[in-house]
């Protein structure tokens, strides 16, 4: 078996730093991390669906093969990523997704192929995901909010499928739509204009950290995080990353995006991890950790999230503050 692999980060995590599976059950680690996330201390029976079992975990194991994609920094635990999330269209604060996503439904679930390709069609979510065999990589993953999170991600590049797809040389960009059924998300904000979308260049799609994932945590993606299927673009700011797909489209134009379409001055398209480009309403110099302590720790915030060895060139000759 071959697996296509552009390049390799050093370094790895220790079995005894992943966070049993158990340890996300446990009221007392709940209560902490909420503490840690300056939420307070709740009770689970004060948040009615918190821990739903569709919402929160779909118990469904995963085949994955090792992969050289991983970093040194310790994990956030399953408890934490899965319970402080960014997906508005279950709701605004960051425990919302997890309190709401169970009415999310993800079998039945296609996703459509559009746009600039030899040949346009619907595909099922479970034939994507067998296409290849599955990586389990270890991801830094930066919110434009000023906090962190290093998650394992279970997929395969996003190329490997693009490659399968068969794109005309006229596309020069890729669009990922999301679901907005009223039957999955019935309580959407209107903070945005509904489908969320967003796009990456054809270079930024194609580079093999770009990720297609359907799992975290060696499991199937929770409905919080994503589910079904997901992009992962670790050296961007989170919100680039489009969850719950349902459209990829090919095209020759810059796609329009929820967050630049909806605030142009604060969420450029690129939005590339830049710690020397402030956003208008906080600085990006430092992020908040988010790990298994009772507090986040502050530390520095690395260029392209600290993949500037794999993606900088990309934008080489580009003003990294214009094209934010």
């Amino acid at each position: 078996m071959v697996i296509r692999r552009g390049g390799s980060l050093e370094g790895g995590i220790a079995s005894s730093e992943i966070t049993p599976k158990d340890a996300f059950l446990n009221r007392r680690s709940f209560i902490y991390g909420a503490a840690a996330l300056g939420t307070g201390a709740v009770l689970l029976d004060q948040v009615p669906g918190l821990f739903h079992p569709k919402a929160v975990h779909a118990d469904q194991k995963l085949e994955t093969v090792p992969s050289k994609y991983t970093v040194p920094d310790v994990q956030t635990p399953f408890s934490k990523a899965t319970t402080y999330n960014n997906f508005y269209e279950f709701g605004t604060d960051k425990s919302d997704p997890a309190r709401n996503a169970h009415t999310l439904h993800t079998r039945p679930w296609t996703v459509q192929v559009a746009g600039l390709v030899k040949k346009p069609q619907t595909i099922d979510v479970d034939t994507m995901m067998k296409y290849r065999p599955l990586e389990s990589r270890v991801y830094r993953h930066r919110c434009v909010e000023a906090w962190s999170m290093v998650i394992p991600w279970d997929g395969y590049s996003l190329s490997e499928f693009i490659g399968w797809a068969q794109p005309l040389p006229s596309a020069k960009y890729v669009q990922f739509i999301s679901d907005d059924k009223s039957s999955d998300m019935p309580d959407k904000p209107s903070a945005l204009d509904w489908p969320y979308s967003e796009g990456l260049r054809m270079d930024e799609a194609m580079n093999p950290l770009c990720l297609l994932a359907f799992g975290c945590y060696g499991e199937v993606l929770p409905n919080q995080n994503g589910a079904p299927v997901r992009v992962v673009s670790p050296w961007k700011y989170g919100f680039k990353n489009g969850k719950s797909i349902v459209k990829i489209v090919f095209t020759d134009k810059q796609p329009k995006t929820s967050w630049n379409e909806s605030a142009p001055d604060e969420y450029g398209f690129y939005s590339n991890v830049n710690p020397s480009v402030d956003h208008p309403r906080w600085s990006q110099a430092h992020e908040r950790r988010i790990d298994s302590s009772a507090f986040p720790k502050t530390i520095p915030t690395l260029p392209f999230n600290g993949y500037a060895d794999q993606v900088a060139g990309m934008y080489s000759g580009m003003d990294l503050k214009k094209n934010y």
